[in-house]
């Protein structure tokens, strides 16, 4: 099992957010970083866990920095792990697009590597519950949130209680990043991701009971590339009603994380109750 290194630590609303890097076996041995919010009450027994995925431009720093969401994870007792967003690979200059298969398989080994590690947060015994972990993201992550939720359900193995994102790409198969990615990502292409990858198409398959909530800005200037209706249309086809699935389009918003900072404690709040419950 990798080790974690520990780059930086810095208090943060009573509570501390620390950075770690690791080298990944899902990511060809490359390093991995990541930063962690632990609230103060960790000390005292393990906490829920919110597993952040970023979007496009995004470091595992940004959403820790801009997003807005640690005041209210501290008042919430939950730890919140901020993802990288795609792998460096030595050399390239090529980016990533969509970041499917970076994301998902990073939140799926980030978890045994850190219980394995115990996560030495300064000195005290600090563990994240695995067994009370939700996911959300932004815009790419937004996406990689849906898919590994929904995957998750569909395998039965319910590794997340809720999920949660800002700007999704909710239909990845007809929008033109997807498209792009898809294509240069997976050996079958779109119909492949179409398969595999794509939200509005997974929930149409689900039985189980879901906890979604999704938020966009009717000013995003990405959102042709988004298209929350057809994820909306899905849903309901599929028999999930609004307290299920709600989907909010916000007046005015963007795309940016000013965006994503005014409604960060309600999307805490949102898996706060559901991880508690």
């Amino acid at each position: 099992m990798a080790k974690l290194e520990q780059l930086s630590c810095a208090k943060h609303f009573s509570g501390t957010l620390t950075k770690y890097k690791f080298k990944s076996s899902v990511l060809g041995d490359l390093d991995a970083k990541f930063n962690v919010f632990l609230p103060s009450s960790s000390a005292h027994g393990k906490v829920p866990v919110l597993m952040y995925l970023g979007g496009l431009t995004c470091t595992e720093d940004n959403a820790a920095q801009k997003g807005g969401f640690m005041r209210d994870a501290a008042a919430e007792g939950i730890a919140i792990i901020f993802l990288i967003r795609h792998r460096e690979v030595p050399g390239s200059r090529e980016r990533t697009t969509i970041g499917i298969s970076e994301q998902v398989l990073a939140a799926q080994e980030l978890p045994q590597v850190i219980e394995a590690a115990g996560l030495p947060v300064i000195s005290a015994p600090s563990y994240q519950d695995f067994s009370r972990q939700s996911v959300l993201g932004h815009s790419m992550g937004g996406h990689g949130a849906l898919v590994l939720y929904l995957t998750s359900l569909l395998r039965g193995s319910n590794m997340y209680r809720s999920c949660s994102a800002f700007a999704p790409v909710c239909a990845p198969s007809v929008a033109p990043w997807g498209i792009k990615a898809f294509g240069g990502y997976l050996s079958g292409g779109v119909e492949e991701g179409r398969d595999k990858y794509d939200a509005t198409l997974l929930i149409e398959r689900v039985r189980a009971p879901v906890n979604i909530l999704i938020d966009y800005g009717t000013a995003d200037e990405f959102k042709h590339q988004l298209n929350p209706d057809l994820f909306v249309d899905a849903a309901r086809k599929a028999g999930f009603d609004e307290t299920q699935v709600q989907v909010r389009g916000q007046d005015g918003y963007d795309h940016s994380y000013y965006f994503v900072a005014t409604f960060a404690p309600e999307h805490v709040k949102f898996h706060a109750r559901i991880l508690k419950a």
